[in-house]
């Protein structure tokens, strides 16, 4: 990470991360990889800090627990995530109404990610701005 922050520029920089809830954590919850099937025992939010600090410019968090659920982000990890990070943030997993993403951007996130809830037309994402435009939130 650091090698490319300092040939690239931050700003080039994010880090995709897949978190998943594990009590054992000290933050409670822990990075995973292969779709969430492995677990890394990584603490997220030391792994997080340890980012930002090699150069990582924006994050993007992907809650394993919450993804395809269509039961909202999940708030705990994003307020979590924003408690500690000095970059910007990009909230994924669990959306499943126009007004999951007011939650998700009342809880920090600066940027909002979600798929199979439009694949499956249960909201368009003009809806989805609108909700956020409704609710104080600018959107492009």
């Amino acid at each position: 990470l650091g090698e490319i922050a300092n040939k690239f520029g931050s700003q080039i920089l994010v880090l995709s991360l897949d978190l998943k809830r594990n009590a054992r954590a000290t933050s409670g919850f822990t990075v995973t990889s292969h779709g969430g099937r492995t677990d890394t025992s990584l603490d997220a939010i030391e792994w997080i800090k340890r980012a930002q600090e090699l150069g990582c410019g924006e994050l993007l968090v992907n809650s394993i627990d919450a993804d395809g659920t269509l039961d909202g982000f999940d708030i705990e990890l994003l307020e979590a995530v924003k408690s500690f990070s000095r970059v910007p943030v990009i909230a994924s997993g669990g959306a499943g109404s126009a007004q999951d993403f007011v939650a998700g951007a009342k809880a920090g996130a600066d940027a909002l990610l979600a798929a199979s809830i439009f694949h499956d037309g249960k909201v368009t994402i003009q809806e989805a701005k609108a909700a956020l435009r409704a609710a104080g939130f600018e959107t492009r």
